[in-house]
């Protein structure tokens, strides 16, 4: 399934690549994407003449498992049953920057050697579930910690800034703040795979109407409906 099956799979109805991001956005609680602007604007017209490097089956594959591993088959079909693997795949070649295809692509080869210092020598695919989870776990710790403290760093420069900026009533530039927001997070490149992998899940059919509760729109007005404990939530859709 390619990402215009997915995005567009609800014909007239269609989502937007600007409103799936929006969604993803919340649902990792408002914080804007990595690479968030080339996933908005789509194909960029500066990368028309790069080489193309498509991902192959085996990388795919690989993707798939990362992908399944933070949204494994519960009660419902997991992201590798969605075919997360290649949407990744393909929203990486169309609508990341080169830097930031470089960024993701390395993280695969950093992830399997992290992998293999975590396991014993076991690449990804070679590790157990728990194996990998226990991975991916520690990779979203490293990269939310880091994201915190540069907030708490941010907020505390900014309100400096600020003090400064007032004490001597004169303009001043915000280059601080600036040096301070383009240092590089760790694990970014996780950061970007854990975004697709929810992007391209819960924007599938499997997504939309088995792991949440899909209704045709527009639909009649009901103000107050019955919620049972454990109910699924409703898919957003234009």
């Amino acid at each position: 399934m390619t990402d215009n099956d997915i995005l567009n799979e609800y014909t007239p109805e269609m989502i937007t690549r600007r409103e799936a991001v929006a969604r993803v956005a919340a649902l990792l609680g408002g914080v804007a994407l990595i690479g968030g602007s080339a996933l908005i604007t789509g194909c960029r017209t500066e990368r028309a003449g790069a080489p193309f490097a498509p991902f192959t089956p085996d990388e795919i594959a690989y993707l798939d498992e990362i992908a399944d591993t933070i949204l494994p088959t519960t009660s419902t079909p997991g992201a590798k049953a969605a075919k997360t693997g290649e949407f990744m795949a393909r929203m990486v070649t169309d609508s990341y920057s080169d830097e930031d295809q470089k960024i993701f692509r390395e993280g695969m080869r950093k992830l399997d050697d992290a992998s293999k210092d975590k396991n014993g020598g076991k690449r990804f695919m070679q590790a157990t579930p728990e194996q990998r989870l226990a991975l991916l776990k520690t990779l979203d710790k490293e990269q939310f910690d880091y994201s915190e403290k540069q907030r708490a760093e941010d907020l505390k420069k900014s309100k400096e800034f600020l003090s400064q900026q007032a004490a001597e009533n004169a303009p001043k530039t915000e280059s601080q703040q600036a040096t301070a927001a383009t240092k590089q997070p760790p694990n970014r490149y996780f950061r970007m795979m854990k975004e697709l992998s929810l992007l391209g899940y819960f924007t599938s059919e499997i997504g939309c109407k088995q792991a949440q509760i899909y209704e045709e729109s527009p639909g009649k007005w009901e103000p107050c409906i019955p919620y049972r404990p454990g109910q699924k939530a409703y898919a957003d859709h234009a």
